[in-house]
């Protein structure tokens, strides 16, 4: 072998390792009710990800609005893992329109210098996860909601905080949305499919992240139909903010970016030591997801609520749910 061609052979190389290792990280992405909904394929310099529907929420989710939005988070997972890793990527997203479950092609273009913010993102990927606790700490600081903002908005999409007054309607929404789905025998019967038990396949949420009692709070949170192993606190959380992500317009390629922008979003209120929870039964529920939208004043179409809160230093972290092994959702060429 040529002193080129080795050299190219151990680049090729390089670049697998680098994809392989991008697609794992995005394994630890937010998803709804943990189902992971994605599927990598590693060929050459570049990573496909497509939408697995074997993982796929067929009652709560006929659209795939969440598939495609958990796989929006993931590929932002992926990204990180790459900028990391020193590589400039070039993304297409929907690369191709007749195969609508192809959601985006990552091709490696060139090497650049890895800077400390992009291994401390790498590094906060691990950190973050879904605490469903009340929270009753002190309120989240104006510069640090700025800051997730800003970061929503950098990725391309937006978010609206809402008004104490607001909040008071988005309980009322949430309420409504979950008698809703209380209502539906077909509905109920998937979440307790994905929720509950132990959870050996990697997939939904065990009962050791679901909490012990109802938690007292002006939104409620996710109604999994049974209380779960996870200690809940008596107090009333008085303390959250809460805000809609929202896009100009709601289509596929909006969902899509709305994971990526929930990904750069909880990534960066990790670092600055708040918890964020995503609250989906309002968008789930076609009725309430056009209350939310006028609550945006028409302005776009909410994609999720999340809750920001400032986590307890003191406190014990809520358990991570589990993952699916990273072999079986990523092929090779």
């Amino acid at each position: 072998m040529s002193t080129d061609a080795a050299i190219r052979a151990a680049d090729t190389r390089a670049e697998g390792r680098a994809l392989s290792a991008a697609a794992a990280t995005a394994g630890h992405a937010p998803s709804i009710h943990n189902t992971q909904p994605w599927r990598w394929r590693v060929a050459g310099n570049e990573l496909d990800l497509y939408l697995d529907h074997s993982r796929s929420l067929e009652i709560t989710d006929p659209d795939s609005r969440f598939g495609v939005l958990s796989c929006g988070a993931a590929l932002h997972h992926a990204l990180v893992s790459l900028a990391a890793a020193g590589w400039h990527t070039l993304v297409v997203r929907t690369p191709n329109p007749a195969h609508p479950d192809h959601l985006a092609q990552v091709r490696l273009d060139h090497r650049i210098p890895v800077t400390p913010a992009a291994v401390r993102r790498l590094h906060t990927i691990a950190l973050r996860h879904t605490d469903r606790r009340p929270v009753v700490s002190a309120p989240v600081a104006a510069d640090k909601l700025h800051a997730i903002v800003t970061a929503v908005e950098s990725a391309g999409a937006h978010l609206h905080l809402l008004h104490p007054n607001q909040v008071y309607d988005l309980a009322t929404a949430v309420d409504h949305a979950q008698r809703t789905e209380a209502a539906e025998v077909a509905w109920q019967a998937e979440l307790a499919y994905w929720t509950g038990g132990t959870r050996p396949l990697g997939t939904g949420i065990p009962d050791s992240a679901i909490g012990d009692r109802a938690p007292q709070t002006t939104v409620p949170g996710r109604d999994f139909g049974h209380y779960g192993d996870l200690p809940i606190s008596e107090a009333h959380e008085n303390a959250a903010t809460f805000a809609i992500l929202y896009g100009l317009e709601d289509g596929r390629l909006d969902w899509l970016r709305a994971g990526e922008t929930l990904s750069a979003a909880w990534l960066n209120a990790t670092e600055l030591g708040i918890s964020v929870l995503p609250l989906s039964a309002t968008i789930e529920v076609a009725v309430t997801r056009e209350h939310l939208r006028r609550l945006l004043a028409d302005l776009g179409h909410p994609q999720l609520v999340l809750r920001f809160s400032t986590a307890d230093p003191t406190g014990a972290a809520a358990p991570h749910t589990p993952r699916i092994p990273a072999e079986q959702v990523i092929e090779r060429a």
